[in-house]
């Protein structure tokens, strides 16, 4: 991650939560539920989630996997991961929160049931390194989630285009005052792989024995699941 968008995540983390909640209308927080649904995370499981900012993904795995599962949020981003402790123990929910590179994780291979990142991949300076960095941590048989914004076609995708071209700035100006971090996150989220694109660069690791991606709102978004090999 460039010190730039490091810079950026910074200056937005205070307002993240509603910033996201009113551009979404709180549609981001089904799209989570369902990733970890897909992630076949059960009681009991060992969770790794990714540029976690303030908590939400590592929130909802916890409270499937129980006391007896273990999760731990990482995120590159001190201030976007300071709120994450809080909301959780306001929650009674025990998770570990740390700051860590996910591009390289300071943690053994091999140790995790699943690895997560939502809305954070295509941050990083590598997208396809960084999916085998989360595979090493899983184990076999583990599965990576990625949950990420897709590019609808249609007419929707024309609204949505429009939308985030036009509103999504202007909403982050009045909630956050960067103007500038609304224009970079819809313009490298239509720049992004996604859909066939993204599981051929989940292949390309070698690291998956089945690779697959679910839509989400008609391609606005997808979770993609690599079954670890």
């Amino acid at each position: 991650m460039s010190e730039q968008v490091h810079l950026m995540f910074t200056q937005i983390a205070p307002r993240y939560d509603l910033t996201n909640d009113v551009m979404s209308m709180g549609t981001h927080r089904l799209w989570r539920k369902q990733a970890v649904k897909l992630s076949l995370a059960k009681a009991g499981d060992s969770i790794l989630d990714c540029a976690t900012g303030t908590g939400d993904l590592a929130i909802d795995f916890k409270r499937v996997v129980g006391s007896t599962g273990k999760v731990m949020g990482t995120d590159f981003n001190a201030a976007m991961l300071s709120t994450a402790p809080q909301k959780a123990k306001s929650l009674g929910l025990d998770i570990a929160f740390e700051v860590a590179d996910a591009m390289k994780l300071p943690y053994p291979a091999a140790q995790h049931d699943v690895a997560s990142i939502s809305f954070g991949i295509r941050n990083v300076d590598d997208p396809q390194a960084c999916l085998a960095e989360l595979a090493r941590v899983v184990k076999p048989g583990g599965r990576v989630v990625v949950l990420e914004f897709g590019q609808p076609t249609g007419l929707f995708g024309a609204f949505f285009g429009l939308y985030s071209r036009f509103v999504m700035p202007l909403i982050g100006q009045v909630l956050t005052g960067n103007r500038a971090a609304y224009e970079y996150l819809p313009r490298t989220a239509a720049a992004f792989p996604c859909g066939d694109k993204f599981v051929e660069m989940m292949k390309r690791t070698g690291k998956f024995s089945d690779q697959r991606a679910h839509p989400l709102m008609a391609g606005l978004a997808y979770v993609y699941v690599g079954v670890v090999a």
